[in-house]
C-alpha cells in the first residue's frame, strides 16, 4: 500500500454519474481537513482510478440509464477488490440509481445486498449520526413482504453484527440495543397484531436487546441517549427516524464487512445535477466516519 501508513486510504466511488455524485465527490476531494485526515482514491469504470470533476456527470448526463447503471457497478467491483487485496483501508460510496444499477446488468437491490455477496459477508444496514444509530432488519423490500421476511434469524442476524459492528468499529464495549416494534403500540397484547409478542419479545430476550418498543417512542428514548442503537423491523421506520433526526449529516454504515463502507444520508438527486447548489455535508461526514473507523480498528482492543 502505497501512501502516509497513518493516513487511512480510501476507495471512492464515483456512483451514478448523472446525479450529483461528482460533485460531491470534488467538494471533499476539495476540502483540506478531509485531506489531512485521508488519502482519497476516485474509482470509476474500466478499473481505472479516474479524476472526477463537473464534466463527468455532464458526459453521462444524457446517455443511458443501463450505462450509466453499467458505470456505477463496475465501479464498486472494482472498489471492493481494492478494499479485498489491501490496497485501501475503506470504502465510500457516492449514491447510485437502483433501477439504472438493474439495468447495467447488476441485479441487487442497492450497495448493502451488493457488498454482502461480492465479499460473502454477514451484514446490516446502519445509518448512523452523532444522535442517532438505526441498523435495519430488513432492508429493500416492498413492505407486504416484510412479516415473512422479518424472522427470528433477521432478527438475530442484525443484533449479533451490530453488537459487534458497535464494538470494533465504535468502540463501545457494552452496547445497549433496543428492538422497535412492528405493529403501533408494539400490538397492544394483540389488538393490532401479535408479531411482537409471538416473534420479536422472543427474540429481544434471547439476544440481549431492550423492547420491543413501540416506533414512536423507541427513537426519542435512544436520541435522548438510552440506547445506542435501535433494530428497525423495516426499512422506511428506521430510515424516517433517523432521516428525520440529522438529515445531512447522518452516514450509512455496512456494517460486518471485512473493511468499513460508508456513504451519505441521500440518494442521487439527478434534478439538482450540475447546477451547483448539491451539499457535500453528509458525503464529507461519510468520507470522515469511515477515516475514523480505520483508525479506530487498528487500536489493540
Amino acid at each position: 500500500m502505497s501512501g502516509d501508513v497513518n493516513r487511512p486510504r480510501l476507495a471512492v466511488t464515483v456512483g451514478d454519474p448523472r446525479g450529483i455524485g461528482p460533485e460531491i465527490i470534488r467538494a471533499a476531494l476539495d476540502d483540506s481537513a478531509l485531506r489531512g485526515a485521508c488519502e482519497m482514491i476516485v474509482v470509476g469504470p474500466a478499473g481505472a482510478d479516474v479524476p472526477v470533476d463537473i464534466s463527468i456527470g455532464e458526459w453521462k448526463r444524457g446517455s443511458s440509464i443501463a450505462e450509466a447503471g453499467k458505470l456505477s457497478g463496475d465501479a464498486i467491483v472494482r472498489a471492493v477488490q481494492l478494499a479485498l487485496d489491501g490496497e485501501v483501508d475503506g470504502i465510500v460510496t457516492a449514491p447510485i440509481d437502483k433501477f439504472a444499477l438493474l439495468r447495467g446488468g447488476y441485479d441487487y437491490p442497492g450497495h448493502t445486498e451488493m457488498l454482502a455477496h461480492l465479499t460473502g459477508s454477514r451484514v446490516a444496514m446502519m445509518l448512523a449520526s452523532d444522535r442517532l444509530r438505526v441498523v435495519l432488519a430488513t432492508t429493500h423490500i416492498p413492505l407486504r413482504d416484510v412479516p415473512a421476511v422479518l424472522t427470528a434469524d433477521a432478527i438475530r442476524n442484525a443484533a449479533e453484527v451490530t453488537r459487534t459492528g458497535l464494538r470494533d468499529w465504535y468502540g463501545i464495549r457494552s452496547p445497549r440495543i433496543a428492538l422497535c416494534a412492528l405493529n403501533p403500540h408494539a400490538g397492544d397484547h394483540g389488538r393490532f397484531g401479535d408479531e411482537d409478542d409471538i416473534l420479536l419479545a422472543p427474540a429481544a430476550r434471547e439476544w440481549d436487546l431492550f423492547g420491543p418498543f413501540p416506533a414512536d417512542t423507541v427513537f426519542v428514548r435512544a436520541i435522548r441517549g438510552e440506547f445506542d442503537a435501535v433494530i428497525a423491523p423495516y426499512h422506511d421506520v428506521g430510515m424516517t427516524a433517523i432521516k428525520v433526526a440529522s438529515f445531512g449529516s447522518a452516514v450509512n454504515v455496512t456494517l460486518g464487512l471485512p473493511f468499513p463502507r460508508t456513504s451519505p444520508d441521500h440518494g442521487t438527486a439527478i434534478d439538482i445535477a450540475g447546477r451547483g447548489i448539491a451539499d457535500p455535508s453528509s458525503f464529507i461526514a461519510a468520507t470522515r466516519l469511515c477515516a475514523e473507523i480505520v483508525l479506530r480498528r487498528r487500536q489493540p482492543q
